[in-house]
């Protein structure tokens, strides 16, 4: 605890000065006692009182003083006081796998579904932004509280051709280090001056990233990299492995309105269902989980899905703050100063 006025605290001296008044007049009254020829008179005026009773007063009028005088240098003390002023990161895979009709009407719509649902159960102050990523990963909505924002970006996702769950992740950090002014994320050892950052097992971390996917990367950076990069900066990362093995057969298109942009370019929509690996990498998934302190979630239904997003931690920050405490020293010492004058009232009446 610290002090804004510290010279103040010189008036604590009169702590000791009271004491030393107040023992002399106990003394004083003593002196005048033994005038009396008998004592037996003297104690019969007085009548009977306990030490506590006589002394009790005084010590709550000294333990009062001292805490206004404690006032008056006004103390400031660092407090941790809760925020849910968290940055959400949903990662979504959109990759031509998505379109796959083993969970209906098929695994887009529904992971969709999953993440409004997911947003609308957030609080006001958390931030979320929308992160889409095939053969290549984009920032669809940056962090927001616009929960009609985001409801537009999520609708608005479509299909495209690979799965780079590595960009996904590392597009998701360069929206956090935007935010944060952090140095652009990348992988290890690429960002010496990186700020450090709290160890991802920390009980409160101001920004996560959600990642869902239905495959394998087989597109840019190694995930497990991009992970490391994470956890250097402190972002926990939830993954989510949805789909099943019953997909088989062509593809659909799926997205807004049914049709699929493709980064490769034109000639590669409506592969059937040889051109893509229709397995999730989980232990890659857990990985990426384990590295980063989060966790990997499995699921194969719309309904599990669902149920893994209303599982996910309650994301809050604690931070620390440094507040002026003086009210409390204020507020301590008038009650203990009341409470001196109505017990010495009590049990000291004036006649």
């Amino acid at each position: 605890m610290d002090f804004l006025w510290p010279l103040a605290l010189v008036f604590l001296l009169i702590v000791p000065l009271s004491i030393l008044a107040y023992l002399w007049v106990l003394r004083r009254r003593r002196r005048y006692a033994v005038r009396y020829s008998s004592l037996a008179l003297v104690r019969a005026a007085l009548g009977r009182q306990s030490a506590l009773r006589r002394h009790l007063p005084f010590a709550y009028f000294l333990v009062a003083l001292t805490s206004l005088i404690v006032a008056f240098g006004r103390p400031v003390a660092t407090v941790s006081l809760p925020s849910d002023q968290t940055t959400i990161i949903l990662a979504m895979d959109v990759s031509r796998s998505m379109c796959q009709t083993d969970i209906p009407p098929n695994r887009l719509s529904a992971a969709k579904a999953a993440a409004l649902s997911f947003i609308d159960s957030q609080g006001p102050n958390t931030q979320i932004g929308i992160v889409a990523f095939a053969g290549f990963a984009e920032l669809v909505q940056a962090p927001t509280n616009d929960h009609e924002v985001l409801r537009v970006a999520i609708e608005s996702l479509s299909t495209a051709r690979r799965t780079a769950i590595g960009s996904g992740l590392l597009k998701s950090l360069d929206a956090i280090a935007e935010i944060y002014d952090q140095p652009p994320p990348g992988l290890p050892g690429t960002t010496p001056e990186a700020p450090s950052a709290p160890p991802p097992d920390a009980e409160n971390v101001p920004y996560i990233i959600v990642l869902l996917t239905d495959g394998v990367n087989n597109a840019g950076p190694p995930p497990l990299d991009a992970a490391e990069a994470a956890a250097e900066r402190g972002v926990r990362v939830y993954t989510i492995g949805f789909g099943t093995s019953r997909a088989s057969g062509e593809i659909p298109l799926c997205g807004r309105g049914q049709e699929s942009i493709d980064p490769l370019g034109p000639g590669n929509q409506g592969l059937g269902g040889g051109g893509f690996n229709r397995g999730i990498d989980e232990e890659t998934l857990r990985r990426v989980a384990e590295i980063t302190g989060g966790e990997y979630y499995p699921a194969t239904s719309a309904g599990e899905l669902h149920d893994v997003f209303e599982k996910l931690p309650a994301f809050s920050l604690v931070k620390e703050e440094r507040m002026e405490i003086s009210v409390f020293f204020t507020a301590l010492g008038a009650l203990l100063a009341l409470a001196a004058v109505l017990l010495s009232l009590a049990w000291n009446p004036v006649p």
